[in-house]
């Protein structure tokens, strides 16, 4: 069974930096592709940053417009872990912050991370 652990939330002042990291057990080996998303309290669930599979080893990274040029998205196949760099941090960047991989097909979900930006 596949599980994701996410770490490296907290609280930040604005303009500051966090990374966060996801650990996902079993490997990530046949990835298709992986991912952020963040889900602020009354709102829904969004994507913030994704890394696709084109063939071989070859990806594509999206970003949503409002995180572009502050936020990166990395993964370290030898540690089986997806990262979230973001930087210059925003009030409005905080809430829980979600990972998410497919794997053969089947998308898997982490627990999520809280982020408060805030001073």
């Amino acid at each position: 069974q596949v599980q994701l652990m996410e770490s490296g939330g907290g609280l930040v002042q604005p303009g500051g930096s966090l990374r966060l990291s996801c650990v996902v057990s079993g490997g990530i080996f046949d990835w298709r592709a992986m991912g952020w998303y963040r889900q602020a309290p009354g709102n829904q669930r969004e994507p913030v940053a994704s890394i696709i599979r084109i063939g071989g080893t070859n990806s594509v990274t999206n970003y949503a417009d409002s995180v572009k040029g502050r936020f990166a998205i990395s993964r370290d196949n030898a540690k089986n872990t997806m990262y979230l760099q973001m930087n210059m941090l925003k009030p409005e960047d905080t809430a829980v912050y979600i990972c998410n991989i497919n794997l053969r097909g089947v998308l898997n979900w982490g627990q999520g991370t809280q982020v408060t930006v805030s001073s």
